[in-house]
């Protein structure tokens, strides 16, 4: 089931984070279809968070996105090298969002190797956000792209995954942020029996 606009509404977005284990995201990119079970998220919770883009109410060209009402993609170039998926939540002008940090593959894994140039498929090729990107061919071309589009758009396929199989951290490479990168915003799990649809 293709997740309505109304979920990404979700005024929680480290709650949403969570949720969003398991569910499948997919790209049809010049036709051609990929996407994997979501495995690991990040919260970024708006103005008051200072790993957040949009902390103390930061908007620029870049970080626009944010802003908009939840079920859109926020697509950024990072480290010169990377494009970062993100999706953006709550009510317009409320700029939350969560990155997705990794998938397991499930469709479309040949496509996958072509972008990575790899010649066998592992989760490790896409267990992390600049390699996730790269193998489902997210560019920011997708910035501000509807959620519920043809191109960009996550389901939500029945897969529940068990507390007891979610690790729950502090996020990655936001040590910037003082006592807010230590926060227990970033949600994995290993958890995503192969086959599963």
């Amino acid at each position: 089931m293709l997740l309505p606009q109304t979920y990404y509404l979700n005024t929680d977005v480290v709650a949403l984070a969570r949720d969003l284990l398991g569910k499948y995201l997919f790209t049809c990119i010049d036709g051609q279809l990929s996407g994997g079970i979501i495995t690991e998220a990040e919260a970024y919770k708006g103005i008051g968070d200072k790993a957040c883009h949009s902390y103390g109410g930061r908007r620029t060209a870049r970080n626009e996105m944010m802003y908009h009402a939840g079920g859109v993609a926020y697509v950024y170039f990072c480290y010169g090298m990377h494009n970062m998926f993100n999706v953006v939540t709550n009510a317009e002008n409320e700029p939350e969002a969560v990155l997705i940090r990794a998938v397991f593959p499930t469709h479309g894994e040949e496509l996958m190797l072509q972008r990575l140039r790899k010649n066998k498929m592992s989760p490790a090729l896409t267990n992390g956000p600049g390699k996730l990107t790269k193998a489902l061919g997210i560019t920011k071309e997708l910035n501000g792209c509807s959620l519920l589009s043809d191109k960009i758009w996550i389901e939500d396929r029945g897969l529940q995954i068990p507390d007891n199989q979610v690790q729950i951290t502090p996020r990655i490479g936001v040590d910037y942020a003082g006592g807010d990168a230590l926060l227990p915003y970033r949600f994995v799990t290993t958890y995503c029996p192969i086959g599963q649809e």
